[in-house]
């Protein structure tokens, strides 16, 4: 199987991750797609030009980091990032939707930092910064959730891979005012397959 993915991206770099932590490196390979070019080859692979993307074996190829991490993490049988059934399913999906909202705000913000000064959006700029800034004043408040500090899960991912993208954002300065949510992100910022991750500089 082929991951198609792109060095910076936040949300290739989700599934990136489950790779490693389900030890699938013999059997996913890793490919940089390229994007943004109007004659890119990816595109007849990938119509919609989006990474993550999965080709598989045994069926049409998968796009979406949630769908991608899904198809990984069930490959073996024994999957590590389930949702718990019944009621007790809903907390991690609350907690993973906040999760996304603040990965999705702050791709849009950098995005739009990474366009020529006289295209930005001033207005785009100041609503993705005080939307990542309520955010993030809102998991320094659940950050001690039994979920955010339990076994590794999908919403952890996308929530230490969204606070990453400070290293990229020079606006994005999330730290002060928030210990908890510091001490969280440092710890699993360590694990093995997230600092192994960490997009290099200049992507």
């Amino acid at each position: 199987m082929k991951l198609y993915i792109t060095p910076g991206s936040p949300y290739a770099r989700i599934a990136r991750i489950v790779v490693l932590e389900k030890h699938l490196e013999n059997r996913v390979e890793i490919v940089e797609a390229l994007t943004r070019s109007d004659d890119s080859p990816y595109y007849k692979i990938v119509p919609s030009g989006r990474v993550p993307a999965l080709t598989r074996d045994d069926g049409p190829v998968l796009e979406e980091s949630a769908v991608v991490c899904r198809y990984l993490d069930h490959l073996d049988g024994a999957p590590m990032f389930a949702l718990p059934g019944g009621e007790a399913m809903w907390e991690p999906l609350r907690l993973g939707a906040q999760a996304t909202s603040l990965l999705d705000g702050l791709s849009v913000w950098l995005r739009e930092t990474r366009r020529p000064m006289g295209e930005q959006s001033p207005t785009t700029l100041r609503h993705e910064a005080a939307r990542a800034e309520r955010l993030v004043a809102w998991w320094e408040t659940e950050i001690g959730h039994p979920w955010m500090q339990g076994p590794l899960n999908f919403a952890q991912l996308v929530l230490v891979c969204a606070l990453g993208l400070e290293a990229r954002n020079p606006g994005f300065r999330w730290r002060t005012g928030h210990p908890h949510l510091t001490a969280w992100f440092d710890r699993l910022a360590a694990r093995p397959s997230i600092a192994a991750t960490v997009p290099k500089e200049g992507h």
